[in-house]
C-alpha cells in the first residue's frame, strides 16, 4: 500500500470524526491496519533522553520504518513522542499502555495510535473516548476471542516469544483466521521473517533497530541502515 494512500485514510477518518473523535473497533483496527501495514517491523522505543529522540525517528523514517512505538516506560516518553511527531512522515504511537490516564497524556503528546500489553475495560473506553486507535495485547486464544467480541480483529500479540511463537501463533489462527496479529516481545532478526511469513501476522514490533549503545553514541547512519535493512525482511 502506498504511504500516501495511508495517510490520506487516516486522515479522511480524522476529518469525518473530528480530532477528538470517538471511535469505534472497527474504525480502530482500520487505522491501525493502515499503519501496520507501512512497513514489516514497527520499532518498539525506550527513550530516555530527550535529545536524542528527533534523530532517532530521522534515522527510522529515513531508513523506512515510519510507524514508531515509543513505550511509557520512561520520564522522556511523552516529551519524546512530541518530538517524533514532528519528523516528516513519521507516523508515531504510545506503548505500554497501562492507564485511562496514559491513554490521555499520549493523545496529548501527539500519539497517533496506541499500543498495550494487555486489555481492560477501562483502557478499551479511554482509547475510543480519546479517537486513539488501539493495538491491544493478548497472548491466548481467550484472550483474543474476547477482544473480537468487543470488535477488534487486529491484536498484538505479547509476549510473543514466551507465548509459544510462531507455533502458538499457528495454532490460535486455525480456529480465528479473522483475527490478525502483531506479534512483540523476543522479536529479531533472526525470527522475524518466520513470523511475517504467518498468514495471520501483519507486522512485527523489535527493539534490535535501535541498540541503546548506538542512541546513545548518536550513530544515527548505523540506525538508519538497521532499518533499511528491516524493512526489506519478508520481502525477498
Amino acid at each position: 500500500m502506498e504511504r500516501n494512500t495511508i495517510k490520506l485514510g487516516l486522515n479522511a477518518l480524522r476529518k469525518l470524526y473530528g480530532e477528538n473523535m470517538t471511535l469505534s473497533p472497527q474504525d480502530a483496527c482500520k487505522m491501525n491496519r493502515e499503519i501496520c501495514s507501512l512497513a514489516p517491523i514497527v520499532p518498539v522505543l525506550v527513550v530516555h533522553d530527550i535529545t536524542t529522540a528527533r534523530p532517532l525517528a530521522e534515522a527510522l523514517v529515513t531508513g523506512g520504518l515510519p510507524a514508531l512505538e515509543v513505550t511509557l516506560r520512561t520520564p522522556a516518553a511523552l516529551d519524546a513522542i512530541r518530538a517524533m511527531s514532528e519528523v516528516p512522515g513519521g507516523v508515531v504511537g504510545a506503548g505500554t499502555l497501562v492507564t485511562p490516564a496514559d491513554v490521555k497524556a499520549a493523545k496529548a503528546a501527539g500519539a497517533r495510535f496506541g499500543v498495550s500489553p494487555g486489555a481492560t475495560d477501562s483502557l478499551i473506553k479511554a482509547c475510543e473516548d480519546e479517537g486513539l486507535p488501539l493495538l491491544a495485547g493478548a497472548a491466548t486464544a481467550t484472550e483474543a476471542m474476547k477482544m473480537l467480541e468487543k470488535g477488534y480483529d487486529l491484536l498484538k500479540f505479547f509476549p510473543a516469544e514466551a507465548s509459544g511463537g510462531t507455533a502458538a501463533l499457528k495454532a490460535i489462527g486455525a480456529p480465528l483466521p479473522q483475527i490478525t496479529f502483531c506479534p512483540t516481545g523476543g522479536i529479531t532478526p533472526q525470527n522475524a521473517a518466520e513470523y511475517l511469513g504467518l498468514s495471520n501476522v501483519i507486522c512485527v514490533g523489535g527493539s534490535w533497530v535501535a541498540p541503546a549503545d548506538l542512541v546513545a553514541a548518536g550513530d544515527w547512519a548505523a540506525i538508519e541502515y538497521l532499518a533499511q535493512t528491516a524493512s526489506l525482511i519478508g520481502k525477498t
